[in-house]
């Protein structure tokens, strides 16, 4: 069952999300807080923007981190068909018999800006890592501290037998951006 406002702003009284908005502001910024059925989750200000200038392969068992530039602000440029990491500025803490799914803003979809995060396990906890990429031909913008991406919580019938962290999982308790881990 997906979850709804009332569910979601209790849990989060109880430390699922911090910080919590607990209306969707919308004024100016592209929104962030709880909606009907979900949260809106802000990304921060800090990014990893995915260069080619130290011409290293991608390779998720030895990942380099040469493969990316550090910027921190307002706004970052992502730049044609390209990427950056970035973390969410919520940390969460997910129950054991929840499994949240994170879908992009349509504001950003609409501008050809793609997130990509992989489903929240049960009792996972961390910020979120946010994969943001630019699948357009121009230099794409996104601001930092406003709305990314969607979380959608789906209760289970019945609890999980072996949890995130049952499992000891690498990126539980993960604070900022976390870079891939074998």
């Amino acid at each position: 069952m997906v979850k709804n406002d009332k569910w979601i702003k209790k849990m989060a009284e109880k430390g699922m999300i911090a910080p919590y908005s607990f209306e969707q502001v919308s004024k100016g910024v592209v929104s962030f807080g709880v909606s009907s059925y979900g949260y809106d989750m802000r990304i921060a200000d800090e990014f990893k923007i995915f260069t080619n200038i130290n011409t290293t392969i991608v390779d998720p068992k030895t990942f380099d981190p040469k493969s990316f530039v550090d910027f921190r602000g307002d706004a970052c440029i992502i730049p044609p068909n390209s990427f950056a990491l970035a973390s969410s500025v919520e940390y969460l803490k997910i129950p054991r018999d929840v499994l949240v799914i994170c879908l992009g803003k349509s504001t950003y979809a609409r501008c050809g800006i793609v997130v990509n995060v992989t489903p929240l396990e049960p009792e996972w906890e961390g910020h979120v890592t946010i994969e943001v990429s630019n699948t357009t031909p121009l230099p794409a913008k996104i601001y930092a501290n406003e709305g990314i991406a969607q979380l959608i919580f789906l209760a289970a019938e019945e609890t999980c037998e072996v949890s995130y962290k049952d499992k000891t999982g690498k990126y539980q308790s993960q604070t900022g951006i976390t870079l891939p881990k074998i």
